[in-house]
């Protein structure tokens, strides 16, 4: 059985190819369960930590779970908050294909479903980004925006100027000037995009800080009782996610607005599948504000693993 470590998902997964794979699989009839989402006490970090199982398969030829665990202390150890594998299976004999490094694959088509979204709602003529956050995530998450849209400028915040500076120093792209700002308000006045992957518990993105025309790409936020935006923003911006069962049930971006009666479930205009189906079309006015919240799918964790797979065969057919 294979293994794919970080190093060759880097290579395998390029996002010119990444992204239309993602769109792909939205398009698509996969069966994708409901993941498994399980908070266990972590003692020796005073918090509770998360178990996600996510199982995904093909109507064709592949299977594939992720196991993940999300310890959001483990910067204090310099290591990634997210922690695991993905086992890849050949559907009709169920024997082990591949193991692949589950943090490696899960930021890559996290940032690919981001940057997808962005495709759909985004301004097409958008040029400045603003990340805010400044863990596994962020370098990827500017490569793939730029990917999509003719970005110039990119605005890096974090809590830690040095860690918002070792993003910066992390990531060379032609044509584009990458730097640390002060503040998040300062980034968001001068941003067509804004993308926000934190762990933070509470809100840091704020209605009163937008401007007209701009799309946010929100990440974070991963259980009910966590948000990165306050009400403010969702009464203002068209709301889109990557997945509707589980968006409304698993952010508290989007949990807590709907108890409260701030959002209605029916305000948010579509998820990716709908999108990606043609089931549902944007129509944006250049002064408009979008929303993109995404909670992860195994879906792209399959599509990524697939991608992954098929190409790093065709090396070894190839040599």
């Amino acid at each position: 059985m294979k293994y794919i470590e970080a190093e060759e998902l880097e290579q395998l997964l390029s996002y010119d190819e990444l992204i239309p794979k993602i769109n792909e699989a939205f398009a698509q009839n996969y069966n994708i369960p409901m993941r498994h989402h399980h908070q266990y006490p972590n003692p020796k970090e005073g918090m509770e930590s998360t178990l996600l199982l996510m199982p995904a398969w093909d109507n064709g030829e592949n299977l594939g779970v992720k196991i993940v665990n999300v310890s959001p202390n483990n910067s204090k150890h310099n290591l990634p908050s997210i922690q695991g594998l993905y086992i890849y299976f050949d559907l009709q004999t169920g024997t082990p294909k591949a193991l692949m490094d589950a943090k490696k694959l899960t930021v890559k088509r996290t940032a690919a479903a981001s940057a997808l979204a962005s495709q759909y709602l985004s301004r097409a003529n958008s040029q400045s980004l603003l990340v805010i956050g400044t863990g596994a995530l962020s370098a990827e998450l500017i490569q793939a925006h730029c990917a999509v849209r003719p970005i110039t400028e990119v605005l890096v915040w974090g809590r830690s100027e040095d860690k918002a500076q070792a993003v910066v120093d992390s990531i060379n792209i032609d044509g584009v000037s990458i730097k640390t700002i002060g503040t998040i308000e300062q980034g968001m006045a001068q941003a067509d995009i804004i993308s926000c992957a934190t762990l933070s518990p509470t809100a840091l993105v704020f209605g009163r800080d937008l401007k007209p025309g701009q799309h946010l790409d929100m990440i974070g936020a991963y259980k009910p009782d966590m948000r990165e935006m306050d009400d403010e923003v969702l009464a203002m911006a068209d709301i889109y996610v990557d997945n509707l069962e589980g968006a409304i049930k698993e952010t508290g971006d989007l949990a807590i607005p709907i108890a409260n009666g701030t959002v209605k479930v029916e305000d948010i205009k579509a998820d990716l599948f709908e999108l990606a189906q043609g089931k549902k079309e944007v129509i944006r006015s250049p002064e408009s504000i979008t929303c993109f919240k995404s909670v992860g799918h195994a879906l792209e964790d399959l599509a990524a693993a697939t991608l992954a797979f098929d190409k790093s065969q065709k090396q070894l057919t190839d040599v």
